[in-house]
Protein backbone atom coordinates (compact mmCIF):
# COMPACT_ATOMS: atom_id res chain seq x y z
CA UNK A 1 0.00 0.00 0.00
CA UNK A 2 2.74 2.46 0.93
CA UNK A 3 5.88 2.90 -1.15
CA UNK A 4 9.10 4.07 0.46
CA UNK A 5 12.51 5.12 -0.80
CA UNK A 6 15.67 6.34 0.85
CA UNK A 7 17.61 8.76 -1.33
CA UNK A 8 21.38 8.84 -1.73
CA UNK A 9 21.75 11.54 0.94
CA UNK A 10 19.55 9.66 3.45
CA UNK A 11 16.32 11.60 2.94
CA UNK A 12 13.21 9.38 3.02
CA UNK A 13 10.22 9.51 0.68
CA UNK A 14 6.90 7.77 1.38
CA UNK A 15 3.80 7.86 -0.81
CA UNK A 16 0.27 6.53 -0.86
CA UNK A 17 -1.44 6.40 -4.23
CA UNK A 18 -5.12 7.41 -4.07
CA UNK A 19 -6.03 7.39 -7.80
CA UNK A 20 -9.68 8.33 -7.41
CA UNK A 21 -8.92 11.61 -5.65
CA UNK A 22 -8.64 14.99 -7.32
CA UNK A 23 -6.13 16.34 -4.81
CA UNK A 24 -2.69 15.61 -3.53
CA UNK A 25 -1.30 16.40 -0.08
CA UNK A 26 2.39 16.94 0.46
CA UNK A 27 4.36 17.21 3.68
CA UNK A 28 8.01 17.82 4.44
CA UNK A 29 8.83 16.61 7.94
CA UNK A 30 11.93 17.48 9.92
CA UNK A 31 12.91 15.66 13.09
CA UNK A 32 13.35 18.90 15.00
CA UNK A 33 11.05 20.45 17.57
CA UNK A 34 10.76 21.74 21.09
CA UNK A 35 12.67 18.78 22.54
CA UNK A 36 15.78 19.66 20.56
CA UNK A 37 16.17 23.01 22.30
CA UNK A 38 17.69 24.28 25.52
CA UNK A 39 16.37 26.92 27.88
CA UNK A 40 18.54 29.58 26.24
CA UNK A 41 17.15 29.07 22.74
CA UNK A 42 13.67 27.80 23.67
CA UNK A 43 11.22 28.45 20.84
CA UNK A 44 13.81 28.55 18.05
CA UNK A 45 12.30 25.57 16.15
CA UNK A 46 8.90 27.30 16.12
CA UNK A 47 10.57 30.62 15.21
CA UNK A 48 12.40 28.96 12.31
CA UNK A 49 9.13 27.48 11.06
CA UNK A 50 7.70 31.01 10.88
CA UNK A 51 10.81 32.34 9.10
CA UNK A 52 10.82 29.66 6.43
CA UNK A 53 7.57 31.12 5.05
CA UNK A 54 9.24 34.54 4.69
CA UNK A 55 11.19 33.76 1.53
CA UNK A 56 13.65 31.35 -0.08
CA UNK A 57 16.24 31.49 -2.83
CA UNK A 58 13.63 31.01 -5.59
CA UNK A 59 10.46 32.32 -3.97
CA UNK A 60 9.70 35.55 -2.16
CA UNK A 61 7.31 35.51 0.81
CA UNK A 62 4.49 36.71 -1.44
CA UNK A 63 5.37 34.27 -4.21
CA UNK A 64 5.31 31.30 -1.82
CA UNK A 65 1.70 32.01 -0.92
CA UNK A 66 0.59 33.01 -4.42
CA UNK A 67 2.15 29.93 -6.03
CA UNK A 68 0.12 27.53 -3.90
CA UNK A 69 -3.06 29.53 -3.32
CA UNK A 70 -3.06 30.73 -6.93
CA UNK A 71 -3.82 27.20 -8.14
CA UNK A 72 -6.49 26.56 -5.50
CA UNK A 73 -4.21 25.01 -2.90
CA UNK A 74 -3.58 25.64 0.79
CA UNK A 75 -0.31 25.96 2.65
CA UNK A 76 0.56 25.56 6.31
CA UNK A 77 3.15 24.47 8.85
CA UNK A 78 3.40 23.43 12.48
CA UNK A 79 5.95 22.69 15.16
CA UNK A 80 5.50 20.03 17.83
CA UNK A 81 7.75 18.70 20.58
CA UNK A 82 9.56 16.28 18.26
CA UNK A 83 8.77 17.35 14.68
CA UNK A 84 8.32 20.30 12.34
CA UNK A 85 6.14 19.93 9.26
CA UNK A 86 5.54 22.09 6.18
CA UNK A 87 2.51 21.01 4.18
CA UNK A 88 0.36 21.80 1.20
CA UNK A 89 -2.81 20.40 -0.32
CA UNK A 90 -3.49 21.23 -3.94
CA UNK A 91 -5.02 19.92 -7.17
CA UNK A 92 -3.11 16.78 -8.19
CA UNK A 93 -1.68 18.20 -11.40
CA UNK A 94 0.26 20.80 -9.39
CA UNK A 95 2.22 18.33 -7.24
CA UNK A 96 5.55 19.23 -8.85
CA UNK A 97 4.91 22.91 -8.18
CA UNK A 98 4.07 22.18 -4.54
CA UNK A 99 7.22 20.13 -4.08
CA UNK A 100 9.34 22.81 -5.73
CA UNK A 101 7.97 25.54 -3.42
CA UNK A 102 8.15 23.55 -0.17
CA UNK A 103 11.56 22.05 -0.87
CA UNK A 104 13.09 25.44 -1.66
CA UNK A 105 11.57 26.88 1.50
CA UNK A 106 13.11 24.10 3.60
CA UNK A 107 16.45 23.75 1.84
CA UNK A 108 17.17 27.37 0.92
CA UNK A 109 15.44 29.83 3.30
CA UNK A 110 16.73 33.39 3.24
CA UNK A 111 16.45 33.99 7.00
CA UNK A 112 16.68 37.72 6.33
CA UNK A 113 17.68 39.73 9.44
CA UNK A 114 14.86 42.24 8.93
CA UNK A 115 12.32 39.41 8.77
CA UNK A 116 13.76 37.92 11.97
CA UNK A 117 13.29 41.23 13.74
CA UNK A 118 9.71 41.63 12.50
CA UNK A 119 8.70 38.04 13.30
CA UNK A 120 10.26 38.28 16.75
CA UNK A 121 7.65 40.88 17.65
CA UNK A 122 4.86 38.75 16.19
CA UNK A 123 5.89 35.66 18.17
CA UNK A 124 6.27 37.57 21.43
CA UNK A 125 2.71 38.87 20.92
CA UNK A 126 1.61 35.27 20.24
CA UNK A 127 3.17 34.19 23.54
CA UNK A 128 1.34 37.00 25.36
CA UNK A 129 -1.94 36.01 23.69
CA UNK A 130 -1.74 32.41 24.90
CA UNK A 131 -0.91 33.55 28.43
CA UNK A 132 -4.11 35.63 28.33
CA UNK A 133 -6.13 32.52 27.41
CA UNK A 134 -6.48 30.41 30.58
CA UNK A 135 -7.72 27.38 28.60
CA UNK A 136 -4.34 27.41 26.79
CA UNK A 137 -2.03 28.70 29.53
CA UNK A 138 -3.13 25.98 31.97
CA UNK A 139 -1.45 23.35 29.78
CA UNK A 140 1.88 25.15 30.18
CA UNK A 141 1.46 24.98 33.95
CA UNK A 142 0.81 21.24 33.72
CA UNK A 143 3.86 20.64 31.51
CA UNK A 144 6.03 22.37 34.11
CA UNK A 145 4.76 19.91 36.71
CA UNK A 146 5.22 16.85 34.50
CA UNK A 147 8.72 17.69 33.23
CA UNK A 148 10.29 20.37 35.45
CA UNK A 149 13.42 22.10 34.13
CA UNK A 150 13.28 20.06 30.90
CA UNK A 151 12.54 21.01 27.31
CA UNK A 152 9.25 19.07 27.41
CA UNK A 153 8.16 21.20 30.35
CA UNK A 154 8.67 24.48 28.48
CA UNK A 155 6.30 26.02 25.89
CA UNK A 156 7.05 25.25 22.23
CA UNK A 157 6.83 28.94 21.35
CA UNK A 158 9.41 29.77 24.00
CA UNK A 159 9.41 32.78 26.29
CA UNK A 160 9.66 36.47 25.50
CA UNK A 161 13.19 36.36 26.91
CA UNK A 162 14.42 33.36 24.88
CA UNK A 163 12.79 34.54 21.64
CA UNK A 164 14.33 38.00 22.06
CA UNK A 165 17.80 36.43 21.97
CA UNK A 166 17.35 34.72 18.62
CA UNK A 167 19.39 36.19 15.75
CA UNK A 168 20.36 35.13 12.25
CA UNK A 169 23.49 33.34 13.47
CA UNK A 170 21.67 31.18 16.03
CA UNK A 171 18.83 30.54 13.58
CA UNK A 172 21.26 29.46 10.86
CA UNK A 173 23.13 27.19 13.26
CA UNK A 174 19.92 25.45 14.34
CA UNK A 175 18.75 25.06 10.75
CA UNK A 176 22.07 23.61 9.55
CA UNK A 177 22.25 21.17 12.45
CA UNK A 178 18.70 19.82 12.39
CA UNK A 179 17.52 20.26 8.81
CA UNK A 180 19.83 17.56 7.49
CA UNK A 181 18.76 15.00 4.89
CA UNK A 182 18.72 11.94 7.14
CA UNK A 183 16.22 13.65 9.47
CA UNK A 184 13.83 14.73 6.67
CA UNK A 185 10.84 12.82 5.33
CA UNK A 186 8.76 13.76 2.28
CA UNK A 187 5.27 12.24 2.48
CA UNK A 188 2.59 12.44 -0.21
CA UNK A 189 -0.93 11.04 -0.46
CA UNK A 190 -3.24 11.37 -3.44
CA UNK A 191 -2.63 11.17 -7.17
CA UNK A 192 1.11 10.55 -7.12
CA UNK A 193 3.64 8.36 -8.90
CA UNK A 194 6.23 7.23 -6.37
CA UNK A 195 9.22 6.91 -8.70
CA UNK A 196 8.52 10.30 -10.27
CA UNK A 197 8.26 11.94 -6.85
CA UNK A 198 11.44 10.29 -5.55
CA UNK A 199 13.36 11.48 -8.60
CA UNK A 200 12.08 15.02 -8.16
CA UNK A 201 12.93 14.97 -4.45
CA UNK A 202 16.45 13.77 -5.27
CA UNK A 203 16.91 16.81 -7.50
CA UNK A 204 15.30 19.35 -5.17
CA UNK A 205 17.20 18.21 -2.06
CA UNK A 206 20.54 17.40 -3.70
CA UNK A 207 22.18 20.28 -1.82
CA UNK A 208 21.51 18.71 1.58
CA UNK A 209 24.41 16.62 2.81
CA UNK A 210 24.23 13.32 4.61
CA UNK A 211 24.84 13.59 8.36
CA UNK A 212 24.26 11.63 11.54
CA UNK A 213 20.71 11.64 12.92
CA UNK A 214 20.05 14.21 15.63
CA UNK A 215 18.80 13.25 19.08
CA UNK A 216 17.29 14.89 22.16
CA UNK A 217 17.80 14.44 25.89
CA UNK A 218 15.52 11.75 27.28
CA UNK A 219 12.78 12.79 29.68
CA UNK A 220 13.35 12.46 33.42
CA UNK A 221 10.42 11.42 35.56
CA UNK A 222 11.16 11.15 39.27
CA UNK A 223 7.79 12.11 40.74
CA UNK A 224 6.87 10.42 44.02
CA UNK A 225 3.81 12.38 45.22
CA UNK A 226 0.86 14.37 43.81
CA UNK A 227 1.66 17.89 42.63
CA UNK A 228 -0.55 20.96 42.37
CA UNK A 229 -0.06 24.32 40.67
CA UNK A 230 -2.73 27.03 40.90
CA UNK A 231 -2.70 30.40 39.16
CA UNK A 232 -5.20 32.67 40.88
CA UNK A 233 -7.06 34.70 38.26
CA UNK A 234 -10.46 36.37 38.11
CA UNK A 235 -12.01 34.17 35.41
CA UNK A 236 -15.66 33.31 34.70
CA UNK A 237 -14.89 29.60 35.09
CA UNK A 238 -12.02 27.53 36.46
CA UNK A 239 -9.82 25.86 33.85
CA UNK A 240 -8.11 22.74 35.10
CA UNK A 241 -6.00 19.96 33.65
CA UNK A 242 -5.22 16.74 35.46
CA UNK A 243 -2.14 15.00 34.06
CA UNK A 244 -0.29 11.72 34.51
CA UNK A 245 2.96 10.45 33.07
CA UNK A 246 1.87 7.93 30.48
CA UNK A 247 3.12 5.49 27.84
CA UNK A 248 5.69 6.16 25.14
CA UNK A 249 4.66 6.14 21.49
CA UNK A 250 5.54 2.49 20.80
CA UNK A 251 4.50 0.94 24.11
CA UNK A 252 2.87 -2.52 23.84
CA UNK A 253 -0.29 -1.10 25.46
CA UNK A 254 -0.60 1.82 23.03
CA UNK A 255 -3.87 0.61 21.49
CA UNK A 256 -5.34 -0.16 24.90
CA UNK A 257 -4.41 3.40 25.86
CA UNK A 258 -6.27 4.71 22.82
CA UNK A 259 -9.41 2.83 23.88
CA UNK A 260 -9.01 4.03 27.47
CA UNK A 261 -8.95 7.61 26.15
CA UNK A 262 -12.12 7.04 24.10
CA UNK A 263 -14.05 5.48 26.99
CA UNK A 264 -13.07 8.19 29.46
CA UNK A 265 -13.24 11.40 27.48
CA UNK A 266 -12.78 11.40 23.68
CA UNK A 267 -16.40 12.03 22.69
CA UNK A 268 -19.90 12.86 23.93
CA UNK A 269 -20.56 9.21 24.80
CA UNK A 270 -17.60 9.13 27.20
CA UNK A 271 -17.84 8.57 30.94
CA UNK A 272 -16.50 11.97 31.98
CA UNK A 273 -18.73 13.88 29.55
CA UNK A 274 -21.75 11.94 30.75
CA UNK A 275 -21.02 12.25 34.48
CA UNK A 276 -19.86 15.88 34.68
CA UNK A 277 -21.79 17.58 31.90
CA UNK A 278 -24.88 15.54 31.09
CA UNK A 279 -25.84 14.34 34.55
CA UNK A 280 -24.69 17.25 36.72
CA UNK A 281 -24.06 20.26 34.49
CA UNK A 282 -20.73 21.01 36.18
CA UNK A 283 -18.77 21.68 32.98
CA UNK A 284 -19.36 22.87 29.45
CA UNK A 285 -16.04 21.47 28.26
CA UNK A 286 -14.73 18.14 29.59
CA UNK A 287 -12.57 15.51 27.92
CA UNK A 288 -9.27 13.67 27.75
CA UNK A 289 -6.14 13.93 25.67
CA UNK A 290 -3.18 11.61 25.07
CA UNK A 291 0.33 12.89 24.34
CA UNK A 292 2.76 10.39 22.83
CA UNK A 293 6.50 10.90 22.56
CA UNK A 294 9.46 8.67 21.73
CA UNK A 295 10.33 7.90 25.35
CA UNK A 296 7.37 9.08 27.42
CA UNK A 297 3.82 10.40 27.24
CA UNK A 298 1.01 12.04 29.17
CA UNK A 299 -2.66 11.30 29.82
CA UNK A 300 -4.62 14.49 30.44
CA UNK A 301 -8.13 15.27 31.66
CA UNK A 302 -9.14 18.84 30.75
CA UNK A 303 -12.20 20.76 31.89
CA UNK A 304 -13.79 24.17 32.22
CA UNK A 305 -15.64 24.10 35.54
CA UNK A 306 -18.23 26.26 37.29
CA UNK A 307 -16.18 28.22 39.87
CA UNK A 308 -18.52 27.09 42.65
CA UNK A 309 -18.21 23.40 41.76
CA UNK A 310 -14.45 22.85 41.46
CA UNK A 311 -14.16 20.56 44.48
CA UNK A 312 -17.12 18.45 43.36
CA UNK A 313 -15.78 18.20 39.81
CA UNK A 314 -12.29 17.11 40.86
CA UNK A 315 -13.82 14.48 43.12
CA UNK A 316 -15.95 13.09 40.29
CA UNK A 317 -13.03 13.01 37.85
CA UNK A 318 -10.86 11.08 40.31
CA UNK A 319 -13.76 8.73 41.04
CA UNK A 320 -14.06 7.85 37.34
CA UNK A 321 -10.32 7.26 37.02
CA UNK A 322 -10.40 4.98 40.05
CA UNK A 323 -13.43 3.11 38.70
CA UNK A 324 -11.83 2.31 35.35
CA UNK A 325 -8.62 1.33 37.15
CA UNK A 326 -10.43 -1.10 39.49
CA UNK A 327 -13.10 -2.56 37.21
CA UNK A 328 -13.27 -3.97 33.71
CA UNK A 329 -15.18 -1.84 31.21
CA UNK A 330 -18.56 -3.20 30.10
CA UNK A 331 -18.89 -5.24 26.92
CA UNK A 332 -21.09 -2.57 25.36
CA UNK A 333 -18.76 0.38 25.91
CA UNK A 334 -15.77 -1.77 24.93
CA UNK A 335 -17.42 -2.57 21.59
CA UNK A 336 -18.43 1.07 21.05
CA UNK A 337 -14.89 2.28 21.83
CA UNK A 338 -13.38 -0.12 19.29
CA UNK A 339 -15.90 0.87 16.63
CA UNK A 340 -15.28 4.56 17.32
CA UNK A 341 -11.50 4.11 17.11
CA UNK A 342 -11.63 2.26 13.81
CA UNK A 343 -14.44 4.36 12.37
CA UNK A 344 -12.59 7.61 13.04
CA UNK A 345 -9.44 6.14 11.51
CA UNK A 346 -11.21 5.04 8.34
CA UNK A 347 -12.99 8.39 7.94
CA UNK A 348 -9.73 10.31 8.37
CA UNK A 349 -7.81 8.16 5.90
CA UNK A 350 -10.33 8.93 3.15
CA UNK A 351 -8.82 12.44 3.04
CA UNK A 352 -5.50 13.00 1.27
CA UNK A 353 -4.28 15.50 3.87
CA UNK A 354 -5.06 13.28 6.87
CA UNK A 355 -3.51 10.27 5.13
CA UNK A 356 -0.36 12.26 4.37
CA UNK A 357 -0.12 13.28 8.03
CA UNK A 358 -0.67 9.64 9.11
CA UNK A 359 2.18 8.20 7.04
CA UNK A 360 4.48 11.19 7.43
CA UNK A 361 4.38 11.43 11.21
CA UNK A 362 4.99 7.73 11.81
CA UNK A 363 7.81 7.57 9.25
CA UNK A 364 9.51 10.66 10.68
CA UNK A 365 9.04 9.55 14.29
CA UNK A 366 9.47 5.78 14.11
CA UNK A 367 10.92 5.10 10.66
CA UNK A 368 7.99 2.77 10.06
CA UNK A 369 4.43 3.06 8.85
CA UNK A 370 1.38 1.12 9.96
CA UNK A 371 -1.24 0.19 7.41
CA UNK A 372 -4.92 0.44 8.41
CA UNK A 373 -5.08 -3.36 8.22
CA UNK A 374 -2.28 -3.67 10.77
CA UNK A 375 -4.04 -1.28 13.13
CA UNK A 376 -7.35 -3.14 12.80
CA UNK A 377 -5.59 -6.42 13.60
CA UNK A 378 -3.89 -4.92 16.67
CA UNK A 379 -7.09 -3.28 17.94
CA UNK A 380 -8.89 -6.60 17.64
CA UNK A 381 -6.29 -8.20 19.91
CA UNK A 382 -7.04 -5.75 22.75
CA UNK A 383 -9.33 -6.94 25.54
CA UNK A 384 -10.99 -5.18 28.51
CA UNK A 385 -8.20 -6.46 30.77
CA UNK A 386 -5.62 -4.56 28.64
CA UNK A 387 -7.53 -1.33 29.19
CA UNK A 388 -7.53 -1.92 32.93
CA UNK A 389 -3.81 -2.73 32.82
CA UNK A 390 -3.10 0.56 31.05
CA UNK A 391 -5.25 2.44 33.58
CA UNK A 392 -3.43 0.81 36.50
CA UNK A 393 -0.07 1.70 34.98
CA UNK A 394 -1.01 5.35 34.52
CA UNK A 395 -3.51 6.34 37.21
CA UNK A 396 -1.35 6.16 40.32
CA UNK A 397 -1.48 8.68 43.14
CA UNK A 398 2.25 9.46 43.06
CA UNK A 399 1.86 10.09 39.32
CA UNK A 400 -0.90 12.71 39.68
CA UNK A 401 -0.53 16.37 38.67
CA UNK A 402 -3.16 19.10 38.69
CA UNK A 403 -2.87 22.59 37.23
CA UNK A 404 -5.70 25.11 37.50
CA UNK A 405 -6.41 28.74 36.64
CA UNK A 406 -9.31 30.52 38.27
CA UNK A 407 -10.53 32.48 41.33
CA UNK A 408 -9.10 29.90 43.73
CA UNK A 409 -7.40 32.12 46.30
CA UNK A 410 -6.65 30.31 49.59
CA UNK A 411 -7.99 27.00 48.23
CA UNK A 412 -4.68 25.27 47.49
CA UNK A 413 -4.59 23.20 50.71
CA UNK A 414 -8.21 22.13 50.28
CA UNK A 415 -7.67 21.00 46.69
CA UNK A 416 -4.36 19.30 47.46
CA UNK A 417 -6.11 17.09 50.03
CA UNK A 418 -8.40 15.82 47.28
CA UNK A 419 -5.58 14.44 45.13
CA UNK A 420 -6.05 10.81 46.11
CA UNK A 421 -6.55 7.74 43.94
CA UNK A 422 -7.57 4.90 46.19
Amino acid sequence: MYKKSRLSNGLRVITHEMPRMQSVALGIWIKAGGRHEKKENKGIAHFLEHLIFKGSRKYSCRKIKESIEGVGGSLNGFTSEELTCYLAKLPAKYLDLGLDVLSDMVANPLLAPQEIDKEKTVIIEEIKMYKDLPQSHVYELLDELLWPAQSLGMPISGTAESVSKVNRQSMGFFKNKYYNAVDIVVSVAGVVGHDHLAKKAENFFSGLKKAKPNAFVKAKEAQDKPQLKILVKDTEQTHLVLGFHSLKREHPLKYALGLLHIILGANMSSRLFNELREKRGLAYEIGTQVKRFQDTGAFIVHAGIDNRKVKEAIGLILKELLRIKDNLVTDDEFRRAKDFYLGQLMLALEDTLDHMLWIGESTASLDRTYSPEEVIAEINKVGPQDIRQAARKIFRQQNLNLAAIGPLKDREAEIHKQLKLG
